[in-house]
């Protein structure tokens, strides 16, 4: 019997990967054969808009797994040549209040160009200790911007796969997370610049985008999420801001990676964190899947 494979979030069986490995040897470029995986497999959002960011973070594993040869890219977008970590900068050139209310107004700004695109990198890049990478799929990235500057960065992506204690306080089994993942957005990074010290400014920051994430999401991808998830290292931080913002505390993880068969507890261990954005959230992410 041939093992399935996931990636980003689905399985390909083995007839599906060679309905991949078909298509990249007829098409000739990496965007033409991402655009026919989704026609071919069906592999839509929501809003029934092809998954094609996802599909083409998927053929670059798949290569790298040694699944298909993909045809070269036509245009250098430098993704390979953005690094991880970089030199913290001097993101901001006067001193910071100490409080709100002398910080004044926090506007929390879509990332939609690429000039903001860049900032938001450097900022992560520059002061967030797991650095920048790129999201795969479905994703929003803010900068929080007052007076004074740029004060930090937001970004929130697809989901954990699976996660035992969030799964469990939904009451999940496998083909109801499958069909209802897509509700449950990740906050993946979260970043107030180091010189900054304000009370409360984080815990703010996590209230004022709670309310305003919902509305941006359906904006970009035709639908509402009703979760927020996160994932906060016990090693490193607390967790105080998002129990202030009144985040909802279910479990840890077991510091296993998703290749971590071995269970040698390859990564660290982290506090689970939710966010309901909907007051029936658990009644809309746990009924029955419809039948087919």
């Amino acid at each position: 019997m041939s093992e399935s494979r996931r990636y980003c979030g689905r399985e390909f069986t083995e007839d599906e990967l060679e309905v991949v490995r078909g298509l990249v040897s007829s098409l000739p470029t990496r965007r033409a054969i991402a655009d026919a995986v989704c026609d071919e497999l069906s592999w839509l959002r929501p809003d029934g808009r092809r998954k094609d960011m996802s599909a083409r973070v998927a053929l670059l594993r798949m290569e790298r797994d040694g699944l298909v040869v993909l045809p070269p890219p036509r245009n250098g977008n430098g993704n390979g040549n953005i690094a991880r970590h970089g030199e913290a900068e001097a993101h901001l050139s006067v001193p910071i209040p100490a409080s709100l209310q002398e910080l004044g107004d926090i506007s929390l700004v879509v990332v939609d160009t690429k000039v903001s695109s860049r900032h938001w990198r450097s900022l992560v890049a520059s002061y967030h200790y797991l650095g920048y990478t790129p999201f795969a799929g479905a994703q929003l990235r803010y900068l929080i911007e007052t007076s004074f500057g740029t004060i930090g960065a937001l970004g929130f992506a697809a989901s954990a796969w699976t996660c035992a204690p969030r799964d469990t306080h939904i009451g999940w089994d496998s083909p109801t997370r499958a069909a209802r993942l897509h509700l449950v957005v990740g906050n993946a990074r979260f970043l107030i610049v180091p010189e900054v010290r304000v009370q409360n400014l984080a815990s703010h920051v996590l209230a004022r985008v709670a309310r305003r994430l919902p509305l941006d999401w359906n904006d970009a991808y035709g639908y509402t999420p009703v979760l927020l998830e996160t994932f906060v290292e016990t090693g490193r931080f607390t967790g105080a801001s998002y129990k202030a913002a009144n985040w909802i505390y279910v479990g840890k993880t077991k510091g296993r990676g998703k290749l971590d068969r071995d269970n040698r507890h390859a990564l660290p261990v982290k506090d689970v964190y939710l966010y309901p954005l909907h007051r029936d959230y658990r009644h809309l992410l746990s009924s029955p899947v419809p039948p087919v």
